[in-house]
């Protein structure tokens, strides 16, 4: 039987009389009814049990209820004032979000239970899988950022993922970013995504070097950038002795400088300095590797040590040689080339390795451009070798 609501069979007085018994049980339960004097609410205190053991069960607790109240106007069963919750949950287990997380999906959005299911959510979800989004991993990015299933793809989704393939992502490898940080989709692109853009350009960042450095950091994206960039890039200079021009090399190199506390920076810079280098071998120390500057310094000591005392190497050779090359090639070879290697007496081009190719493709030396119906395990072993997230 469908339910019975507020004024179809009851007069005045029973309202009055059936809303204090809804209320006190709802009080009962530690639940705050406030906000809901002027909602519709069931005939019978049964019908609201039925409903507030229905969430309970779907892991939603009183707080969960008392920070989005009204939700007790949802029907479980029966034709609803508001929505059915029933085919909400059904649809959300169909997108692999798990049955312990759904309560805090819905405390998170409760707006989902106002969406058609067959409009804005299910068309954000197939766009997203239509950029290579795995369908498995839909699941975890509901449950990491379920405001996504309410964000229309012609005006908010799809722009933002147009403008970063234009600026040389490959939709893989947005699509593997998505899946770690759904947040992403939440950026607004004019006020946010496009400022920052301008603003790693305002400082240096090479233009052909963007694609990269959101890769490495998505969340350089969504950060008030000009604040933090300003800085960094004055403290580089005063401590580190680090121009503008080195600074935007480390920025490319390692985009997350931007976000690092300026007192962890400083614990590797003082122990190198305390290793008889100069400032000024620092700072090019710096801009060639700028990871030393994220390094524990336990680790620094025993890699220095190791140096030093094993291996006999100088002291020169860490602020001097600009070897650049994978650790790969550089151990897969004889003891006499390896040392060659070291001293920079013989270095021979290392084979090209994957890059980013303007328009949304990987190129890998020797083979075709890459299509977008490659098999997903390739897929995956071309974004790990692309670019690490």
């Amino acid at each position: 039987m469908p339910s019975v609501t507020w004024g179809v069979i009851q007069g005045r007085k029973e309202k009055l009389v059936s809303r204090v018994i809804i209320f006190d049980y709802l009080k009962g339960l530690g639940i705050i009814p406030d906000e809901l004097h002027d909602l519709e609410l069931p005939s019978t205190v049964d019908v609201m049990r039925e409903r507030v053991e229905f969430l309970q069960k779907i892991g939603l607790t009183v707080d969960d209820i008392n920070n989005y109240p009204l939700i007790l106007g949802c029907s479980v069963l029966h034709a609803s004032v508001i929505v059915e919750l029933a085919p909400v949950i059904k649809f959300l287990r169909g997108l692999d979000v798990e049955k312990d997380d759904i309560g805090y999906v819905l405390q998170k959005y409760p707006e989902l239970l106002g969406f058609k299911l067959e409009g804005t959510m299910s068309t954000s979800v197939a766009y997203l899988v239509s950029i290579g989004v795995n369908p498995r991993d839909i699941g975890p990015m509901v449950t990491q950022y379920p405001y996504f299933l309410g964000m229309r793809v012609g005006t908010l989704i799809k722009p933002l993922i147009d403008y970063l393939v234009d600026l040389g992502l490959p939709k893989k490898v947005l699509a593997r970013m998505l899946e770690k940080r759904a947040y992403i989709l939440g950026y607004d692109l004019e006020e946010t995504v496009k400022p920052n853009v301008e603003c790693l350009i305002s400082f240096g960042v090479r233009r052909e070097c963007l694609a990269s450095v959101i890769a490495q950091y998505p969340q350089i994206l969504g950060l008030p950038l000009k604040a933090k960039l300003s800085t960094q890039q004055y403290f580089f200079s005063l401590k580190l002795k680090v121009d503008p021009e080195g600074f935007a090399r480390v920025l490319e190199n390692m985009p997350q400088v931007v976000s690092l506390n300026q007192h962890v920076i400083m614990k590797p810079v003082e122990f190198l300095l305390g290793r008889t280098l100069t400032v000024e071998d620092v700072a090019r120390m710096v801009i060639k590797c700028p990871q030393l500057v994220a390094l524990r310094v336990e680790l620094m000591k025993n890699s220095y040590y190791f140096f030093k005392s094993e291996m006999g190497r100088p002291l020169k050779e860490l602020k001097s040689k600009g070897i650049r090359c994978s650790l790969n090639w550089m151990l897969n070879c004889s003891d006499q080339r390896f040392e060659e290697r070291l001293q920079g007496h013989y270095i021979e081009t290392e084979s090209a390795g994957p890059r980013f190719f303007m328009g949304g493709k990987l190129e890998l030396p020797g083979n075709d451009i890459m299509s977008d119906d490659e098999a997903e395990s390739d897929d995956e072993v071309l974004y790990t070798r692309t670019v690490s997230l």
